[in-house]
């Protein structure tokens, strides 16, 4: 059997993500205000034509597979590249001493759009706090670093849109985010587990600082209807 991160986002969408889940019985996807991720139980031409009676208008998709896969001619690829997928694989982290950590809720949507187009951790939008259990760290009263979960392709959890405002780099807040949920993940038997560009080595070391191991290079591809 395939291993479930193999094909995160379509084992997200039919497990810890179906309250968010749109589409068919072979396609799924989420909400275009929620992520641009769509799930193929299989990458057949097929689901592909299927996907593409589904979406209407010009919206831009993301597919993650393990392996390259072919993209129907019915289909642009605005971008391919590859990204890291890396478990947890490390002791339960202790808790923070110094850093308080805030629910992010509705009312702050607007610093987190406005954090993460600062610092582009991964596609992020209005309403990519549905995804739950996103907190952050503020100073002065502006949100600074924070950090959540996205696709749960259950029992894994992915932590991410990690990200720090560059003025405050270096003070450990995004290892403090992460470790929270890693306890977190783990305290519900969940796995933690998240991805990286492979040329974000900055991010990888830190990852691989917190107990995190490669698990995989995935391929990401960014479509659009022809």
């Amino acid at each position: 059997m395939k291993h479930l991160l193999d094909n995160p986002i379509w084992n997200a969408l039919i497990s810890g993500n179906s309250n968010l889940a749109y589409g068919s019985n072979q396609v799924k996807y989420f909400a275009e205000n929620v992520a641009p991720f769509v799930g193929f139980e299989d990458y057949s031409a097929a689901n592909f034509n299927t996907l593409h009676n589904l979406i209407t208008g010009q919206r831009v998709l993301a597919v993650v597979s393990a392996d390259e896969i072919t993209i129907p001619a019915q289909w642009k690829v605005l971008n391919n590249m590859k990204i890291l997928q890396l478990v947890f694989d490390g002791p339960i982290p202790p808790e923070p001493l110094n850093h308080e950590l805030i629910d992010l809720k509705d009312e702050h949507i607007t610093a987190m759009l406005s954090l993460t187009k600062m610092t582009n951790p991964g596609p992020f939008t209005e309403r990519t706090i549905d995804f739950g259990n996103y907190k952050g760290i503020f100073h002065n009263n502006e949100l600074i670093a924070m950090a959540g979960y996205r696709t749960q392709p259950s029992p894994y959890i992915e932590v991410s849109a990690v990200c720090t405002h560059p003025s405050h780099h270096g003070k450990g807040y995004a290892g403090t985010l992460i470790n929270y949920h890693i306890r977190q993940i783990m305290a519900a038997s969940g796995i933690p587990y998240l991805h990286s560009r492979t040329d974000n080595a900055t991010a990888i070391k830190l990852y691989q600082k917190l107990g995190f191991v490669a698990r995989k290079e995935m391929t990401f591809n960014i479509i659009q209807k022809n």
